[in-house]
């Protein structure tokens, strides 16, 4: 009998199975992946006016990988170098991919033995690529994506169905035996007026296998509508849920754009922050090689009697503090190395430089605000010219002379930043939803009036009537039914709590967006400030490192003439190592604030590789 069932019954199932089984997991997963690209696609041209390309597959053959393996790092197995690179394990829902051997990947850049040298717009490319904070934000968006793609499934036709198959005895009426088998597709729709609408054709099938071994044949069918009147009724109710799953991908990325101008502004920042400290460390190694210098020049004139021997352990002491601080600012920028490469997703073992030409075209583009005079430029001062002491001191405020071209008028600069922070955009339409919220809330609080209407024709034969005529499907001896339903609003206080709250939800959304502007005002005025007094801050240390430079000199000659002290030499020493890393700090801050007030203004335009466009003030004006 259990035999005869499955063969009776095997058509039925490889039917269905071939007309709704047919996707593989991977069919499925690019349908998902192609409904959310189209979804972002439509999303960007609504925020932005314009779309670029937008994925969450990384690159198999990344720089993370071609490090470890090229230059040989250690790691803690395939799981470290990707996901097409795992270990296969059993039930896998999609077929493995051909893989690789990790050594042969691509081609390597650079020869494995030596480092390898990024600048800084390579770092930005790099780091869109390889940040792991970088891809989970475009995961979030990818996510958001999908949420309205179920959210609009909602108002599409629904199709399902399924089959049964079964085998019966009836002991009762003389042990008849045999096996059942039906079918039935249904479609459902949700409009967006309310209204549900849900229909289902179906068949049975009975086929005795003792006795006259009959069988029947039952065909039906049955359709129904559910109509809301009053309570749930109305488009701005019945697809809030979509609408505001249409609204979250817009406000995922516009988030998202801001993250990348943030992301983008702390590379470049931490990036800086290397080759500063790089800078530190080749001044202190030039101080602590002339340190050594003079060490031995003093050693010298102390053997000719030209020196005493307190002056020479003077020299020996300040080169031995030289040797401490040479060797603490190399752990420094070791330290600050590693951080930067972890930042960008890199392995913090791996053999990286970084372009030490960015500081100084970095540090010419700063110092055209201010042009060094000339030595025979510079002014003199009289001696009839010179204040006396005793006269009151007027003290200079910094202005606006020589100022960059970001050091905007304040209300110039906050109106731009108003019109450009994308999450000042998101702030405020969160108080459109909140609004809508209230709506939606007051909706509840009504009575509920829905109409349904129902309707179906047709039969189907028990395993026992089985020698009866087969069931017609007509609809003219069909059972209707047109129902409705009054739910009268004596209980609301679920309902009118809801309401309350969305009217508090409302005022914090509010609250939300002048909390922002406020903390716009407030970066916007720092960032502001801040530009001004590292421009001041670059000034002041051009003609610290120019007066420094002219003391350690001078020194020196008067050293040998015997004319100074070995302290005054290694104080002007210090005081020109102080000057050199207090310019190149000024310098390095004078570009972030630049780069800050960008961001802050939200000006500064990020591609999807990760490559920045920077605001002209001139231009745009």
């Amino acid at each position: 009998m259990l035999g005869c069932f499955w063969t009776r019954t095997a058509p039925i199932w490889l039917l269905l199975t071939a007309v709704w089984g047919c996707k593989s997991p991977t069919e499925h997963r690019m349908l998902a992946d192609e409904r959310a690209r189209d979804i972002l696609e439509q999303k960007q041209k609504e925020a932005f006016g314009r779309t670029e390309p937008f994925t969450i597959e990384r690159p198999s053959d990344t720089l993370r990988r071609r490090l470890i393996v090229y230059q040989n790092l250690p790691h803690v197995g395939r799981d470290s170098l990707g996901t097409d690179l795992l270990e296969r394990i059993d039930k896998w829902p999609e077929d493995y991919p051909e893989q690789t051997d990790p050594a042969t990947l691509g081609q390597a850049p650079w020869d494995g033995a030596e480092s390898f040298t990024i600048s800084l717009e390579d770092a930005l490319a790099i780091g869109a690529r390889n940040s792991r904070d970088y891809q989970a934000q475009k995961e979030s968006v990818f996510r958001a994506a999908l949420d309205l793609d179920l959210s609009r499934n909602s108002f599409r036709r629904i199709l399902g169905g399924s089959v049964d198959a079964g085998a019966e005895a009836d002991l009762a009426t003389g042990g008849n035996r045999g096996v059942t088998g039906g079918a039935d597709l249904d479609v459902s729709r949700l409009l967006k007026t309310g209204a549900a609408i849900a229909g289902a054709i179906g068949v049975d099938i009975v086929k005795l296998l003792t006795g006259g071994k009959d069988s029947s044949f039952g065909l039906f069918g049955d359709a129904s509508i559910s109509i809301p009147l009053l309570r749930g009724a109305g488009r701005h109710v019945v697809t809030e849920p979509l609408t505001q799953s249409e609204r979250n991908v817009i406000y995922s990325l516009r988030n998202f754009e801001r993250f990348k101008r943030t992301f983008a502004v702390s590379i470049a920042t931490e990036y800086l922050d290397v080759l500063r400290l790089l800078d530190r460390l080749a001044n202190q190694e030039e101080n602590y090689r002339g340190l050594v210098t003079l060490s031995r020049r003093t050693l010298a004139m102390a053997g000719a009697g030209r020196l005493p021997g307190v002056q020479v352990d003077q020299a020996r002491q300040d080169e031995l503090r030289a040797r401490d601080g040479w060797i603490g600012s190399w752990k420094s920028y070791e330290d600050r190395l590693d951080r930067f490469k972890q930042s960008l997703g890199l392995p913090p073992d791996a053999n990286i430089e970084l372009q030490r030409d960015d500081l100084t075209r970095m540090a010419e583009k700063v110092r055209e605000l201010f042009p060094e005079p000339e030595d025979g430029d510079r002014p003199v001062v009289k001696a009839d010219e010179i204040p006396a002491a005793d006269a009151e001191v007027e003290l200079t405020p910094p202005d606006r002379e020589n100022a960059g071209p970001l050091e905007l008028e304040e209300d110039v600069a906050l109106g731009l930043a108003f019109d450009n922070r994308q999450d000042l955009m998101v702030t405020r339409g969160r108080v459109y939803d909140a609004q809508r919220s209230v709506v939606v809330a007051a909706d509840a609080l009504r009575a509920g009036l829905t109409l349904t209407g129902a309707a179906s024709a047709g039969a189907s034969r028990s395993l026992g009537s089985a020698t009866s005529p087969n069931a017609d499907f007509d609809p003219s001896e069909g059972f209707y039914t047109l129902d409705s339903l009054l739910d009268l609003p004596l209980e609301r206080t679920a309902e009118r709590n809801a309401y309350r709250d969305s009217y508090i939800d409302l005022e914090q959304s509010v609250r939300s967006v002048q909390d922002l502007e406020d903390q716009i005002k407030i970066q916007v005025r720092e960032t502001l400030r801040s530009l001004l007094q590292t421009r001041e801050s670059v000034a002041i240390q051009i003609e610290a490192v120019r007066l420094a430079r002219d003391r350690v000199r001078s020194t020196n000659l008067f050293l040998q003439a015997g004319r100074a002290q070995v302290r005054d030499v290694l104080e002007a020493q210090e005081a020109f190592l102080a000057a050199q890393n207090s310019l190149t700090q000024a310098m390095v801050d004078y570009r972030v604030a630049a780069l800050e007030m960008q961001r802050d203004l939200g000006v500064l335009q990020v591609d999807s590789n990760g490559m920045w466009i920077e605001y002209e003030p001139n231009e745009s004006a």
